[in-house]
């Protein structure tokens, strides 16, 4: 991995904790997300268009087209399935085991249908995230929580192997673009037909701005680094997250029962991360 992309991702996981703590902390989670994406996505579109006139309007092939749409359709069941957790589960567990669940599955794909290869210590690392997801369950199980948080490790697997393939297909830039422009209708049609009031744009635009924004940078920092780095190492890395979210949830969101056991194994899930990133 190039040096340059490691304090990319890490600051992408800062960007990430800080909207999750955000989303969770709404009485209305997938309203938010709703609102974020589509106001992230109507002020990023000038700037593509822009860089797109600027880089001498180059193209994306049908297939980046087809996979960025792929890739929107499941980051609106990504969506869904968190805002279910954290309506139903606190963030200190819900967090954890859907990035702990995440790289265990993508580091899988990255080895078995991208070719991907990595260092025998990956071995060492999933057991710490395995053991990790295990000690922040266990204080509190995560009850009606499980099922949603799981689904959300799965989606976040799926979307990034996607993106690790789309963003191979054109500039990395206008894949992004496109992806969240997609992103953004499938939530707003998704709202709609649902008939979720909480997603009108009106409601709280500086907090759905603030976190269309922190939404927005992150992402595009993870697909660059996908650009240049495989997957099996990008997806990891971004989770160190988790110890962030973790102890925010403890002490700012007051989740008290079992704290120590849920940092521990945070700071497992993170030794697993180093491991897996090693070499």
């Amino acid at each position: 991995m190039p040096l340059a992309v490691i304090p990319l991702v890490l600051v992408a996981a800062v960007l990430h904790a800080a909207w999750n703590a955000l989303l969770k902390a709404s009485e209305h989670p997938l309203g938010l997300a709703t609102r974020a994406v589509s106001l992230s996505a109507a002020i990023s579109l000038p700037v593509v268009a822009a860089a797109w006139l600027w880089q001498g309007r180059p193209g994306l092939t049908p297939l980046a087209w087809l996979v960025a749409m792929g890739s929107a359709a499941l980051e609106l069941l990504y969506f869904i399935a968190l805002s279910t957790a954290y309506r139903r589960g606190d963030l200190s567990v819900v967090y954890p085991i859907a990035r702990g669940t995440a790289p265990l599955l993508a580091v899988g794909v990255g080895l078995l249908l991208l070719g991907e290869r990595l260092h025998p210590a990956a071995a060492a690392g999933i057991i710490c995230l395995l053991a990790g997801i295990w000690a922040v369950r266990r204080p509190a199980p995560a009850g009606a929580a499980l099922i949603p948080a799981l689904m959300t490790g799965v989606l976040i697997a799926a979307y990034s192997s996607l993106d690790r393939i789309g963003v191979r297909l054109g500039p990395a830039w206008l894949y992004a673009g496109v992806l969240w422009l997609f992103t953004a209708v499938f939530l707003l049609g998704y709202a709609t037909a649902m008939k979720i009031p909480e997603a009108r744009l009106t409601i709280a635009p500086a907090r759905s701005l603030l976190v269309g924004v922190l939404m927005t940078a992150a992402y595009f920092m993870i697909l660059v680094a996908l650009s240049v780095a495989p997957l099996a190492l990008v997806a990891p890395l971004r989770e160190s997250a988790i110890v962030l979210v973790t102890a925010w949830g403890i002490w700012g969101l007051r989740e008290r029962r079992g704290a120590w056991i849920r940092m521990a194994g945070a700071v497992a899930i993170v030794g697993g991360i180093a491991l897996l990133t090693t070499g």
